[in-house]
C-alpha cells in the first residue's frame, strides 16, 4: 500500500485524499448527522405536545368528580334498563322468550300465530339484537293492535319489517251466501321482531373428561389386546 502510494504523483495523491474525504463527509452525514437531526426534531415535538398533554391531564384531573358522577348515571340508567331486556344467558334462550312475549300479544289481541322462525343474533357492542320472524293471521285491526302491543311492550321490542298480504277474496265471498261479511281472518302478516340481552362472554372450552382420555391412551397403547380378547401365541 505504502509502495503504491509513493508511486502516485502529487495530483493523484490530492484526488485520492479529496475522494477519500468525501467518502468520509458522506458517511459521516447519513450516520451521524441525519440521525442527530432527526432525534432532535424529535425532541422538540415532543417539549411541544408534552405541556398540551399535561394541560389535558389536568383539566382531566379538575373534573375527576364531574366524570364519576357521569358513570355513576349511567350505571344506574343500565341497571333501570335491564328489565327491558330479554332473559336468558344465551342467545337461544332470549330467543326463545322473545317468542313467548310475542305469542302472547298475539293470544291477546286475537291474531293466530302461524309460524316462527328465529334469525341470527347480531352483537352491538355490550348488548345483542335477538331477531325473529313471526307470521300470523288476523283481521286488520288485530294485526295493528298487535304491532302497537309489541312496540309498547315492557321489553324494549322494535319491529324491523311487516310484510302483509290479504287472503280477501271478492269472486269467493260472491258465490258464498250471505255475502258482504267480512273474514274473520283475511290478513296474513310477517313480522321480523327484535328484542335485546346482554352480551353474554364466550364459555372457555370444557376440558376433555379423564376417563375418555383414559380410553383414548388404552386404545393408543401398542400391544395391548381389547377387553375379553386372548393373545395369540
Amino acid at each position: 500500500m505504502k509502495r503504491i502510494w509513493q508511486r502516485l504523483s502529487k495530483r493523484e495523491r490530492r484526488l485520492v485524499t479529496a475522494s477519500f474525504l468525501f467518502v468520509l463527509l458522506v458517511l459521516g452525514r447519513y450516520f451521524v448527522v441525519s440521525p442527530f437531526l432527526e432525534r432532535q426534531e424529535w425532541l422538540e415535538s415532543q417539549l411541544e405536545i408534552q405541556p398540551q398533554l399535561l394541560e389535558k391531564n389536568l383539566r382531566y384531573s379538575a373534573r375527576k368528580g364531574e366524570i364519576a358522577a357521569n358513570l355513576e348515571k349511567v350505571r344506574e340508567e343500565l341497571k333501570a334498563f335491564e328489565p327491558s331486556l330479554l332473559s336468558g344467558d344465551t342467545a337461544s334462550v332470549s330467543a326463545s322468550d322473545l317468542q313467548q312475549t310475542v305469542q302472547d300479544l298475539a293470544a291477546k289481541e286475537g291474531t293466530q300465530v302461524i309460524t316462527t322462525r328465529v334469525l341470527n343474533p347480531e352483537p352491538m357492542g355490550s348488548f345483542t339484537r335477538i331477531p325473529i320472524q313471526v307470521e300470523v293471521s288476523g283481521q286488520i285491526d288485530q294485526v295493528v293492535n298487535l304491532v302497537k302491543g309489541i312496540e309498547s311492550a315492557p321489553k324494549l321490542l322494535v319491529v324491523n319489517e311487516l310484510n302483509i298480504r290479504s287472503l280477501f277474496n271478492p269472486a269467493a265471498m260472491a258465490r258464498q251466501p250471505g255475502a258482504g261479511s267480512v273474514p274473520a281472518q283475511n290478513l296474513r302478516t310477517s313480522l321480523t321482531v327484535s328484542g335485546f340481552s346482554r352480551s353474554q362472554p364466550l364459555a372457555p372450552a370444557r376440558s376433555e373428561a379423564p376417563a375418555t382420555k383414559a380410553r383414548a391412551d388404552e386404545k393408543l397403547t401398542p400391544g395391548k389386546n381389547p377387553p375379553g380378547q386372548k393373545s395369540g401365541t
